[in-house]
C-alpha cells in the first residue's frame, strides 16, 4: 500500500498519527470473519428519525417527513 501527500507539508507527527490511523482501520477490517454484516451507518439508522416528534401539517411538512433507507 502506498500513501502519497498531495497538498500539505505534514510533520512528521502529523503523518504518524494519519498512518497508525489508516493502519488500525485496516487492520480492524481484515481481522472481521468473511460474510460478517458491516455495522450499520448512523445516517442510515431509522431511530435516528424516529426519537424526534413527527413534523406538524403545513405547506413544507413534506420536506421534513423524509425516511432516509
Amino acid at each position: 500500500m502506498t500513501i502519497k501527500v498531495v497538498r500539505g507539508n505534514p510533520t512528521p507527527e502529523e503523518l504518524a498519527a494519519a498512518l497508525a490511523v489508516v493502519r488500525a482501520r485496516a487492520a480492524a477490517a481484515s481481522a472481521a470473519p468473511p460474510g460478517a454484516p458491516k455495522p450499520r451507518d448512523g445516517w442510515s439508522d431509522p431511530s435516528r428519525i424516529a426519537a424526534h416528534r413527527l413534523p406538524q401539517p403545513g405547506p413544507t411538512a413534506w420536506t421534513r417527513s423524509y425516511w432516509p433507507g
